[in-house]
């Protein structure tokens, strides 16, 4: 053998493609009563796909790789806002700053910070003291939504009744009726959780 030619080795076979370990386990719900809408979900770890009844394997494995991307993505845009915001501090400077710009600096909170316990409300405010608590069930939700709701709780330093003035001041944020419909639909969701919050037809 030519010492200018190695002896042939067996080449290691190339390893299959792996899906990404942080990917979801997607559960294929089948509907009869779904004739064309496709939407998916997350229940806990888990992404809902629900599908007509009669959609062929191709179709099923083809909304997988355009809609759970996309569900996956809003989860995580989501949490890194959250961890960004998270912290009593950011939610500290946000009042502030709201006060400063939609109350003239007149609501002075004494301390604003999350709240775990806050399970039936979104916030709450206690004058006598000057405190605010959010509900951390807001830690994910759209800046604007959070706002709204910091703003509302602001002004009931200034106005302990849900009166014409408080709802003059609360009203003042641009996408106050916005983020009440957000909320509402929330709320909505939270008794129908097989709703799919992203879908298509």
């Amino acid at each position: 053998m030519s010492p200018f030619h190695p002896p042939r080795t067996a080449q290691p076979r190339r390893p299959e493609p792996q899906p990404p370990t942080d990917s979801p386990e997607v559960l294929v719900q089948r509907s009869a009563r779904r004739k064309k809408t496709v939407s998916a979900h997350f229940s806990g770890d888990t992404v809902i796909l629900a599908v007509p009844q009669s959609a062929t394997r191709r179709e099923v494995e083809q909304w997988k790789t355009t809609l759970v991307p996309k569900i996956v993505a809003k989860r995580d845009r989501a949490r890194q806002n959250a961890r960004r915001r998270g912290t009593d501090e950011a939610l500290w400077r946000m009042a502030r700053e709201l006060s400063a710009t939609y109350l003239n600096g007149q609501a002075q909170p004494t301390q604003v910070k999350w709240s775990s316990r806050q399970n039936t409300r979104w916030g709450s405010a206690t004058p006598s003291t000057g405190v605010i608590r959010i509900s951390t069930r807001l830690a994910t939700a759209p800046d604007w939504v959070l706002e709204t709701v910091v703003l509302h709780e602001l002004v009931h330093l200034l106005e302990a009744q849900h009166n014409d003035r408080f709802w003059s001041l609360a009203r003042k944020h641009p996408r106050a009726n916005d983020a009440a419909q957000f909320l509402d639909g929330v709320a909505w969701a939270d008794t129908n959780p097989r709703e799919g919050s992203a879908a298509t037809n």
